[in-house]
């Protein structure tokens, strides 16, 4: 194969034109490196090449312990050259191996593009994973899941009867049997004996695929076990299957496989709250959060995925604490809903957050006078709780012991339209939390019908607008030359704000990209993807805005995990010289995509930055 052909195969050379791919093609140099070669010396001189596998393979050292090993068609040597900085790793040939040296005028055309900021964003979270110290994480949650498979795949025909799927079970000593069904696999588990047969008194002779769960969704091999434990969490799920790199199923993983993963897990703690049968035990089970997020973080699980663990752990927390106040004060004299607000509702919350919430109900031609007091008391009692797990009120006091939060559905329809025509104080602070909203738990389902107002505003030209001003607010924090900027005075002082100057603007970004396209979603990242496809933005922007997201995401988490390590209370402010040489020019590459973003924003709505 020629090299246009061999490297146009690899990320993120697959991305550029055939004219492109020419250019680069010329300036590449072919190199031989014996094994054990130090191609590149951790602290030794700057590299002027970007390097391509092309045969063997190369480990990536850092103070002599292996962090990566590369193989055919992977790249190095990048955080070297963009920076013109010492290289952060040694890079030495495991084995004979030949490289491709791209020259650097060629390099930085490629890593410039779209793909290319892509590319070296994505690659500095992936070194940040692997660079946590290894002589104190546990082993267990970075072996890949194929590694746990005990044994092959047990199969029921999916017309045989529920009776013979138990016996099959039974005979194999598990707890699941997969059915081959329409094209895919479908899951029988013994919890499914449990509900969909003996409680609902269904004949034994039932078909097998009457009551399997379809489409299963699947692990790979390669999936880190603490990846399968947070995907457990997510989906609610004992049981995943796994596949192997041709998607042939090879086995089954369960909750028993993973415990050596420790007793600070998301399953733990969610037993723990759903057995809480007074204040103090769901105070008790809930305090446990940031261990657990420590664990997930130490074991390299997907940095956004940790965000949603942590919001779906406080709306166990919410729900018990709602089953707890209406056992204390009777049960709802309407149907009523509990919403999320803000971050919670795109389940984007870290170790540092605050309460915001709400709560709608439908007053079915009763007077406020007498359902109010009662949803106020229950409200206070959730906000209580949550303080005392360790979850402070929010300083702007968008929480439900609010009055102004506690609306009927309809209340809250005529709120959405009065905020969207007031563009002062109350209308700014509001729209940055308020129209990201999610149910939580209660009866009433508010959703669909204030979904349907915020689709509505896709049109409201000043509404927009607003919400692109709000978009514009929180700035990456860079200086003139594109440096890392710290706080000069006041309590974080020598501080970075990573929060509002980076994860918050992704965050507003998208929602003027949700809104103005009618996207319905909330997380961040779906609404990115939802808004591109929709042509809402351009989907490079989108691309590179969702991989700054998730490092950052990746850099908030491991400082707050260090902060919990070491006994302190988790923030969002970083100092830059305590980082590494790749996360502060990861920090730099993600503030650039935003600066990028926010300013095509302004110039697309007239909006003049200062």
């Amino acid at each position: 194969m020629d090299v246009a052909g061999f490297i146009g195969k690899y990320p993120p050379f697959d991305a550029l034109t055939p004219e492109e791919l020419e250019r680069v093609t010329r300036a590449i140099e072919i190199e031989h490196f014996a094994a054990g070669t130090e191609i590149l010396q951790q602290g030794g001189m700057p590299t002027r090449h970007l390097y391509v596998v092309r045969k063997g393979a190369v480990e990536i050292v850092d103070d002599g312990r292996v962090l990566d090993v590369l193989g055919e068609g992977e790249t190095f040597g990048m955080f070297s050259l963009l920076g013109h900085a010492e290289p952060t790793s040694t890079v030495r040939a495991l084995e004979d191996t030949l490289c491709y040296l791209i020259g650097e005028g060629a390099a930085h055309e490629v890593l410039g593009t779209s793909a290319g900021q892509m590319f070296v964003i994505g690659t500095m979270r992936q070194r940040l994973g692997a660079g946590v110290g290894s002589e104190e994480r546990p082993a267990a949650p970075y072996q890949p899941v194929g590694a746990l498979i005990r044994r092959g795949v047990v199969a029921a025909d999916p017309g045989s009867t529920v009776a013979k799927a138990a016996e099959r079970m039974a005979e194999e000593h598990v707890s699941c049997v997969l059915v081959p069904m329409r094209g895919g696999w479908g899951i029988v588990t013994d919890r499914d004996l449990r509900s969909r047969v003996l409680a609902t008194g269904r004949s034994p002779e039932t078909p097998v695929e009457d009551i399997a769960s379809f489409p299963v969704k699947t692990l790979s091999t390669e999936a880190l076990a603490g990846e399968a434990l947070l995907t457990m969490f997510e989906e609610r799920a004992h049981h995943f299957p796994v596949t192997g790199p041709d998607g042939t199923m090879i086995g089954v993983v369960d909750l028993t496989d993973l415990m050596d993963l420790g007793r600070h897990t998301p399953l733990a703690i969610r037993g723990e709250i759903d057995r809480a049968r007074t204040l103090e035990d769901v105070v008790a089970a809930g305090r446990q959060l940031p261990d657990v997020v420590r664990a997930l973080v130490e074991a390299s699980s997907e940095p956004v995925g940790v965000g949603r663990v942590v919001a779906l752990v406080v709306d166990a927390l919410t729900e018990r604490l709602l089953r707890l106040g209406i056992d204390r004060f009777g049960e709802p004299p309407v149907a009523w809903a509990w919403l999320a607000l803000g971050s919670a509702a795109r389940y984007e919350q870290a170790l540092h957050t605050d309460q915001d919430h709400a709560l709608a109900y439908d007053p079915q031609d009763r007077p406020v006078e007498e359902i109010d007091p009662y949803f106020a008391d229950l409200a206070g009692f959730v906000t209580d709780g949550l303080e005392d797990v360790g979850i402070p009120r929010c300083v702007g006091d968008a929480m439900a012991v609010n009055e102004a939060l506690r609306r009927s559905v309809d209340g809250w329809v005529e709120a959405f339209k009065m905020w969207m025509q007031d563009v002062g104080r109350s209308g700014s602070i509001l729209s940055s939390i308020v129209y990201d909203f999610r149910r939580v738990a209660g009866p009433l389902d508010p959703e669909p019908t204030l979904d349907a107002v915020i689709r509505g505003a896709r049109g409201d030209l000043a509404f927009l607008r607003h919400l692109a001003h709000r978009a514009l607010d929180a700035r990456p924090p860079t200086g003139f030359r594109g440096n890392l900027a710290v706080e000069r005075r006041g309590e974080h002082e020598g501080r970075l704000d990573l929060k509002h100057g980076g994860i918050t603007a992704i965050g507003n970004l998208a929602r003027v990209y949700a809104v103005r396209t009618g996207i319905p979603a909330k997380p961040t990242l779906d609404r990115l993807r939802g808004a591109a496809a929709e042509g809402g933005v351009e989907e490079d922007l989108a691309r590179e805005l969702a991989e700054a997201f998730r490092f950052l995401w990746e850099i908030r988490l491991r400082h707050q995990a260090e902060q919990v390590r070491a006994d302190q209370t988790p923030d969002d402010f970083l100092d830059p010289s305590a980082l590494g040489p790749v996360a502060r020019r990861g920090l730099k590459e993600a503030f650039h995509v935003i600066a990028r973003a926010q300013r095509a924003l302004a110039t697309e709505y007239g909006i003049r930055q200062l």
